[in-house]
């Protein structure tokens, strides 16, 4: 379908934490003349809180980057009157939309392309969604069968077995591309822009020689994640550990000890009766009180990565994120119990120092200090995470491109019956 006015492109958001995974595709067609870009925050609820916002933090991200932007609009009159070709979206767990935007207005409006706004499928999910003991399947369910999944024009994944299992799906996979980790490109590309800010050398799996020598100096990242039942992951230790944490950093004033909650950490904890509101505030207070530690939920994962020297985390991402970015080991403080990892992820987990406790931190840290990264496991995450470095976000341009050049149609979401995956027995309420 030969046009000659521009392919009209939403790039739209709640998850501002997770924007990477859209940014360098966004920076590619606001320079490409092919292309008309508007960018909208929408308000958000976050797993564990009772409303919607009103967008403001979306939209103060948005101004601190200089990215023009509009809150809440009406897409359908986007341009001029005109409703984009294309809406750009970068997280499918639709309870955290507001209805206006859930997937199925979205279809009604536009072709849907979807971009994961995680780096890498590390975990495997349980055959029935629910109960471990069943065993786990080797895509989890949630990746290919939301409603996200189910309605999008265009699905841009990260790795060929998330695409194969789109296969079994009642679409098929014909929509669905392997392209590689936007966000991971990005990752890498920042964090190598961080440290020559920061005066850090290296960057990267290839850099990890220069990086373990030139890093920040004693300065440890906590990231723990905000999961903590068989139920759902099973990753987090921070109920278990978190007065352990505060005793080591008033242990160790030489450190500098940078905590990254999970976004839904906190919220979640609370909502979920997990820890005592008034506990939890007073660890805060204490933990806000000591001259050494912080709080970090404003700086992007490049830029908190290039201030610290040894990441401790119990969760997922970072457990790839890290070493990919800084070319050094991360310490994985592992949840016995917590859900089996896929195939990337044990090649992810085997760049890590386990430890079980944080009486075993100290040890770890010491081994690292002695050249102990894990080199060979490092360039084996390398090569599996990261097959088209620094590519990714040009062939999503490019299959945008083509796809619209071929004329395709909305998608009929009528036509859809499979049940998807939130609304199927067992999972959380929409509302």
């Amino acid at each position: 379908m030969s046009t000659s006015r521009p392919i009209r492109v939403t790039f739209l958001t709640f998850y501002y934490e997770a924007w990477d995974a859209l940014a360098g595709v966004y920076e590619l067609m606001r320079a490409d003349a092919r292309f008309d870009v508007r960018v909208v925050a929408i308000s958000r609820r976050l797993t564990g809180e009772a409303g919607f916002d009103d967008a403001a933090g979306v939209s103060a991200f948005f101004d601190r980057l200089g990215i023009e932007h509009q809150v809440n609009a009406d897409l359908a009159g986007l341009f001029d009157g005109a409703a984009p070709d294309y809406i750009f979206v970068n997280y499918p767990w639709q309870r955290n939309y507001a209805p206006q935007y859930r997937p199925d207005a979205l279809a009604a409006v536009a072709r849907i392309a979807y971009v994961p706004y995680f780096s890498l499928p590390l975990v495997q999910e349980p055959v029935d969604g629910v109960n471990p003991s069943s065993g786990f399947e080797p895509i989890a369910a949630h990746l290919y069968t939301q409603r996200m999944h189910q309605v999008a024009s265009l699905v841009f994944t990260q790795d060929e077995f998330t695409r194969d299992a789109f296969a079994l799906t009642q679409r098929g996979n014909t929509h669905v591309h392997f392209v590689g980790s936007t966000k991971l490109d990005q990752l890498v590309a920042d964090y190598a822009a961080a440290t020559e800010v920061a005066g850090v050398a290296g960057g990267g799996a290839a850099g990890a020689d220069a990086a373990g020598a030139d890093a920040p100096s004693k300065t440890l990242l906590w990231a723990p994640h905000h999961s903590y039942s068989s139920h759902w992951l099973n990753f987090g230790n921070f109920v278990q550990i978190h007065e352990d944490m505060l005793h080591w950093a008033s242990e160790h004033p030489d450190w500098r000890v940078i905590l990254r909650p999970h976004p839904f950490l906190f919220g979640t904890l609370i909502d979920r009766k997990v820890m005592p509101a008034g506990e939890l505030e007073s660890w805060l207070n204490w933990w806000n009180s000591l001259p050494n530690t912080s709080i970090d939920v404003a700086s992007s994962s490049a830029q908190v990565f290039a201030q610290a020297s040894h990441i401790l985390t119990d969760g997922i991402s970072y457990l790839a994120e890290w070493p990919l970015a800084t070319g050094r080991s991360p310490i994985f403080l592992e949840h016995a119990g917590h859900w089996e990892f896929s195939p990337l992820g044990e090649v992810a987990a085997a760049t890590a120092h386990k430890i079980s406790m944080i009486g075993e931190l100290d040890a770890a840290i010491a081994l690292m200090g002695l050249g102990f990264d894990r080199v060979i496991e490092l360039a084996e995450l390398h090569a599996a995470a990261l097959p088209n470095p620094g590519r990714t976000a040009h062939r999503i341009v490019e299959v945008v491109a083509a796809d619209f050049e071929a004329g395709s149609d909305l998608v009929d979401v009528a036509a859809i019956t499979e049940i998807p995956w939130e609304l199927q027995s067992n999972r959380e309420p929409l509302e």
